[in-house]
């Protein structure tokens, strides 16, 4: 406003006409930011006019947030040696005391410290016990749901969608989303679908593309790769390929196979795809580290031997010695 003022411009209702001065301020239409007006009344009045304008301008301000690239994933860097994390969920712990993410490589430098250390087992990023059953485990996470933690809030939602307890997942999905949980955005998605509810514009499920936009602008490659899908599915390839892109660039695997089967089809173009495969393979790298090199090996001996816990690495060497004697414990 005050740019056009310095051109020389004369502000005006887009209804009425009348000037903005001292005593009239104008306010823009808070949708498209495009006119404005000097009163409720006026806008109102205006509405018909302006709607198709209105509603062009939202569409292409929301593809330009949608199709901006994220800067990481919705998964972020690892609090403790701050390298990104991998979208391998293996490669990484999640703590139900503090609701952080923790990568393979801090996770098991820590606990081979505790173990040689003879210290207490801690959490790597709070140092708080770690719990040794899972109704410990639940009720720490609990806590951080109390706390209006989005990561725990989100987890419980999964976990009662597990469970078949649609109404509570989508009330704790609910309460994530709106904590700004991109994860939670994903599975209101899928829980529109499968109760049946999602309303159709043209044949899109709109409920569920919106809920699948947040959590893809939110930096959440698998929905926006979901949002591909559709897209491909209802004919809107330029916007499909955007996404999987997007999504590859983030190191997702699955969109590079969408644009392998693209190009094949002729829908990518070589130069494009090369580039893609590229972009993915240094996001792929950055979340690589020697720490992580190290446990994802023992990971790797462990299952073959069939003694690996699960989300938690345990170095061989802890169930041979008898020095701690929580040692060896599933968490």
């Amino acid at each position: 406003m005050s740019e056009d003022k310095d051109n020389g411009m004369v502000l005006r209702c887009a209804s009425c006409g009348i000037a903005e001065v001292d005593s009239i301020k104008l306010k823009n239409c808070d949708a498209c930011d495009l006119v404005r007006y000097c009163s409720n009344e006026c806008q109102r009045h205006h509405w018909s006019k302006h709607k198709r304008d209105c509603k062009k301008r939202v569409a292409e301000l929301r593809d330009e947030l949608l199709f901006r690239q994220p800067e990481s994933t919705h998964l972020g860097d690892c609090p403790i040696c701050m390298i990104p994390l991998s979208l391998d969920r293996s490669k990484s712990t999640i703590m139900s005391c503090c609701s952080k993410v923790i990568c393979i490589g801090c996770t098991y430098a820590n606990h081979k410290r505790e173990v040689e250390m003879r210290l207490e087992r801690v959490c790597p990023f709070c140092r708080e016990p770690t719990p040794e059953t899972l109704e410990q485990s639940d009720k720490l996470r609990m806590k951080r749901v109390e706390a209006n933690d989005p990561f725990a809030t989100s987890q419980e939602g999964e976990i009662q969608y597990k469970k078949g307890d649609y109404k509570k997942s989508f009330e704790y999905w609910t309460k994530a989303a709106e904590l700004g949980d991109a994860e939670a955005h994903l599975g209101l998605a899928f829980l529109n679908f499968r109760r049946g509810i999602e309303k159709k514009e043209r044949g899109k499920p709109v409920k569920a593309m919106c809920h699948m936009e947040e959590a893809a602008i939110g930096g959440f490659p698998e929905a926006r790769h979901q949002l591909g899908y559709i897209e491909w599915e209802y004919g809107n390839t330029e916007r499909a390929v955007k996404h999987w892109l997007i999504a590859a660039a983030q190191g997702h695997n699955n969109s590079t196979t969408s644009l392998r089967e693209g190009f094949v089809k002729g829908a990518v173009e070589k130069d494009t795809f090369a580039a893609a495969l590229r972009a993915h393979q240094v996001t792929v790298n950055a979340t690589k580290s020697s720490q992580r090199e190290i446990a994802e090996e023992e990971c790797h001996r462990q299952r073959a031997n069939k003694s690996y816990s699960g989300g938690i690495v345990w170095p061989q060497f802890f169930s041979q010695t008898n020095q701690y004697q929580n040692v060896g414990k599933k968490g």
